[in-house]
């Protein structure tokens, strides 16, 4: 399974960088915001599987961010705060957060608590499905879902994205691709990868927009973006 991408939303940069490095220690892939008013913005275009989410923020506080949050989104939210009071912490629950961690805090303890609630949170894969931040594919049902909508995949487009998705950011040629999805390819027929990936690209774009899923890499094939999902994308 691909590493949890978790967003730490933290205004104090001593604090940030420290659960930062602590979850990079241990295998997370992570990123860092000092703002409030861009986390929404990066939701959208970013697979994030957890927000570490400070109260007091610049731009919009953590509250009115979780509140804003679960309108449109069951990511996981720890809230991260120093006020200690029971009535913070209800508040924060009561506006969808999972859990509440108050400072000062060992570092140590945000790594246990994220990985409590991941396992809560995200149910186990099936040995037959891919899962790459919001895309899976289930081999077996041969479904393919985007943001858990489900996308109508030929045969050739699945087999496309299997295998792409199998070994993110390796380039493969049309040739290959052809002879991995049918088993054989002619001469003259290795274009006819290029029609189905335009089409598996029209599928995608509507669950994420503006993002470059499929690349093309002149003169050779094509493969999937791996920065975008070592971004958490």
């Amino acid at each position: 399974m691909n590493a949890a991408h978790i967003l730490i939303v933290e205004d104090e940069e001593k604090i940030a960088l420290l659960i930062r490095d602590y979850l990079d220690n241990d295998g997370f892939k992570t990123t860092v915001l000092d703002r409030g008013d861009i986390v929404e913005d990066v939701i959208r275009s970013t697979a994030v599987d957890l927000i570490l989410l400070d109260v007091m923020l610049p731009g919009k506080d953590g509250l009115t961010l979780c509140k804003a949050i679960r309108k449109s989104s069951n990511i996981p939210v720890i809230m991260l705060t120093a006020r200690v009071s029971e009535v913070d912490r209800l508040t924060g629950l009561e506006l969808g957060a999972d859990d509440y961690i108050c400072k000062p805090f060992s570092p140590r303890e945000v790594v246990a608590r994220v990985k409590a609630v991941l396992r809560r949170t995200r149910p186990p894969l099936p040995e037959n499905e891919l899962r790459i931040g919001p895309l899976a594919l289930n081999k077996d049902r041969h479904t393919c879902t985007l943001r858990e909508e489900e996308l109508f995949l030929t045969p050739n487009e699945f087999g496309i994205l299997h295998l792409l998705m199998a070994r993110p950011g390796r380039v493969f040629s049309r040739a290959e691709l052809l002879d991995k999805v049918q088993g054989y390819h002619f001469e003259g027929y290795e274009r006819t990868v290029d029609s189905h990936v335009k089409n598996l690209r029209k599928k995608i774009k509507n669950g994420l927009p503006g993002i470059s899923l499929i690349q093309s890499v002149y003169g050779v094939g094509y493969k999937l973006n791996d920065r975008f999902f070592d971004s958490g994308g």
